[in-house]
């Protein structure tokens, strides 16, 4: 990967563990003024924003929102600093915590990542926001608002789906049960990637387990840490080691989003769960042909879920944060990541461009099935790659 002025990739954290945190962790490229404010090249103030995800994730801040935003500020540098995958994410939180104890700066202003709403909210390191400070969020719904605890600012949304070839399927699998049913009756023309890798195999791992959980022990797995609540997963990832000698080449894992849609789009397989806004965005641009379809399965469906930003703290520049995260939640920033992910928007449609309401005219992301607890997802992930493969 090359790394840019703005990027910095956490290459060190293998060898890090999370006590060494504030030693190893994710580094800004800013500077720090004398008045305690991040000053860029000539006096230009800084804002870093910490990623934790994939390369769609970098690209949507690379070539989209912070080209954008310093056109409209051109006193203000926007920093990144990325942990790809999220590989590192408890090292990240760990840090966070250190950070906001001794009442320091964490290194970045803004959080793009899944533990902003979980670990990290929990932990109490990210400021308390609302529409009163993120005057962005007037119109974004209660509800999603609500699932951000408080802290985590949603900036745009988007759900697992699955995409099949419609000139080799005429009629999808409608639920869990049938998908599971022509995965087996269709050896090799199925993949997932390993959760670990990326969210669209995760949701299909989620799901599959989910299927075997009553819905008090699905909620409990999604509103906090809960180890004892995980020996419940032992049916479902069963059913995913026998599936395995059905999916593509035999038991053969991508290894991220990124690949399955390849694989899609050469041919190699003919159905797989994809994530709707990097699905949209293949067919967009040729990597998908527009003969594969997308539908979304039930009885339970794939996760979807917005995304939330967090504001740490102690961060030494929380206003340029905010100013950042404002033009993020503007018409503005969100027609960008409408056309450069397809990620849904957050706020209300009406003050968005017609095409692009007309785009997202049924998605609501107040009504999507949540995933896993961070740190619970991180033990599906690592128990996944004991017993499935």
């Amino acid at each position: 990967m090359v790394i840019s002025k703005r990027l910095l990739t956490v290459g060190l954290a293998g060898i890090c563990t999370v006590a060494l945190a504030t030693a190893c962790g994710p580094v800004s490229s800013s500077d720090a003024g004398d008045d305690g404010t991040d000053e860029g090249s000539e006096g230009t103030t800084t804002v870093t924003v910490f990623i934790s995800g994939d390369t769609n994730l970098v690209d949507l801040w690379e070539q989209g929102i912070i080209p954008a935003y310093e056109e409209a500020n051109p006193d203000v540098q926007v920093d990144v600093t990325l942990d790809l995958h999220g590989e590192h994410d408890q090292q990240t939180v760990a840090k966070l915590v250190t950070a906001t104890e001794a009442g320091d700066d964490p290194g970045f202003d803004l959080v793009d990542a899944g533990f902003v709403i979980s670990s990290a909210a929990e932990a109490g390191t990210l400021l308390e926001v609302d529409p009163a400070t993120v005057s962005g969020l007037a119109t974004v719904p209660e509800n999603t608002i609500t699932a951000g605890k408080g802290v985590g600012i949603p900036y745009r949304a988007s759900s697992v789906l699955l995409a099949y070839d419609s000139t080799v399927i005429d009629n999808p699998p409608a639920t869990l049960e049938e998908l599971l049913t022509w995965i087996e009756a269709n050896p090799g023309q199925f993949a997932y990637n390993s959760p670990s890798t990326g969210g669209s195999g995760g949701a299909f791992v989620t799901t599959v387990l989910d299927s075997y959980l009553t819905q008090e022990e699905q909620d409990g797995l999604r509103v906090g840490y809960d180890e004892a609540l995980q020996e419940s997963w032992t049916p479902g990832f069963d059913r995913l080691a026998e599936l395995g000698a059905s999916v593509y080449q035999g038991g053969v894992y991508p290894n991220g989003n990124s690949q399955v849609l390849e694989l899609l789009g050469n041919g190699s397989i003919s159905m797989a769960p994809v994530w709707s806004d990097q699905f949209i965005t293949a067919v967009e641009t040729g990597l998908i042909s527009e003969d594969v379809h997308y539908a979304q399965i039930s009885d339970p469906s794939f996760t979807g879920s917005a995304s939330y930003l967090g504001i740490p703290r102690t961060a030494d520049n929380t206003e340029g944060a905010i100013d950042l995260v404002n033009f993020v939640l503007s018409p503005e920033g969100q027609t960008i990541i409408a056309e450069q992910i397809s990620g849904y928007p957050v706020i209300a449609l009406d003050e968005l461009p017609e095409d692009v309401a007309a785009q997202f005219a049924d998605a609501d992301p107040s009504a999507l099935r949540p995933g896993y607890y961070s740190e619970n997802n991180d033990d599906m992930s690592n128990l996944w790659d004991q017993l499935v493969p």
